[in-house]
């Protein structure tokens, strides 16, 4: 039924309007719940946690204590004049600066020669993807066996060269490298999948112009439609490979637990032995909030300084 004014303009009923403010509300409101469960969750495993640590990183609170205090900056300038602190710093931002090139590098060369086979294609996805799916504590004893300058198989191929053998994780001058070879060994199958979704998007009709174009090499294909395309495929590849770098922490504890001369202490290993071994729970919260600060700092720069240079 309609309504009529004077002219006898017809108007849409006002109860059918009603109904469908009402079904908006009720569709809200059922967003809202659903949504619920999912913002307590990160609220309490995330938010709260974070709260609670920037709290302690101002007290001097010793892990089983009844008495403590607030000592406000005193862990935060305690750091700034601690050598060990600014060890673990160098010791992890070089670790950083082997990873991330050379498993960025490596996942993009292994995605490539994937990519081009045909039958044996799913068979080196998966020998690739292995080191992902495997226990890390459990690969850094496997690895320590493999570089032992003793009795490791890598030894024993160089000695049968007729060099001499070298240590990989007892030399202070090689103790990152090795560690690094590791995570690089860890992190190229996930970032091979990652480039092999990039790659599958790419349409061939690009790749078609270009040999129209003159770019009938592999290399001026490469250079002139892979990799502008692999853009935003490359960015996310960074800073994630960046970010699980900065977290190197299971292969330090297993294999060198920092040593030699501390050379393989990074920060995550150095708030370990604050807060479980030595208690001081207060100045590994101030170690903790520095770290976050400074791998949000860097993910942020690296998303946009990248982005910038992205060709979508």
């Amino acid at each position: 039924m309609t309504l009529a004014t004077a002219n006898g303009a017809a108007l849409a009923p006002p109860a059918r309007a009603t109904v469908r403010d009402v079904q908006h509300r009720v569709e809200a409101q059922a967003a809202y719940w659903f949504a619920t469960p999912a913002l307590l969750l990160i609220l309490t495993l995330l938010i709260v946690p974070i709260v609670v640590v920037s709290i302690l990183s101002f007290t001097n609170y010793e892990l089983g204590a009844i008495d403590w205090q607030f000592v406000g900056l005193g862990n935060y300038a305690k750091m700034l004049s601690d050598p060990v602190f600014w060890r673990s710093v160098s010791n992890t931002f070089l670790y950083v600066a082997i990873v991330v090139p050379g498993a960025v590098g490596s996942g993009l060369l292994v995605a490539i020669l994937v990519n081009e086979r045909k039958k044996t294609r799913t068979i080196y996805q998966i020998i690739y993807f292995l080191p992902v799916t495997t226990t890390l504590i459990a690969m850094s004893v496997v690895w320590h066996f493999v570089l032992n300058p003793q009795i490791g198989p890598v030894a024993a191929l160089v000695r049968s060269l007729g060099l001499q053998p070298f240590d990989a994780f007892g030399d202070p001058a090689l103790v990152l490298f090795g560690l690094a070879v590791i995570g690089i060994w860890q992190l190229v199958g996930f970032n091979m999948v990652l480039f092999l979704a990039g790659l599958t998007a790419i349409p061939r009709d690009l790749y078609d112009a270009a040999e129209i174009d003159g770019a009938d090499h592999p290399w001026d294909r490469f250079a002139r439609v892979t990799w502008p395309m692999l853009g935003p495929t490359t960015v996310f590849v960074v800073v994630t490979t960046t970010i699980t770098a900065f977290r190197v922490f299971d292969t330090v504890a297993v294999i060198t637990r920092g040593g030699p001369l501390g050379r393989s202490e990074v920060m995550l290993y150095s708030m370990y032995l604050e807060g479980f071994q030595y208690f001081n729970i207060g100045y590994a919260s101030a170690l903790t909030i520095v770290f976050l600060v400074v791998v949000v700092v860097l993910a942020l720069m690296q998303a946009f300084f990248l982005d910038r240079k992205v060709h979508y």
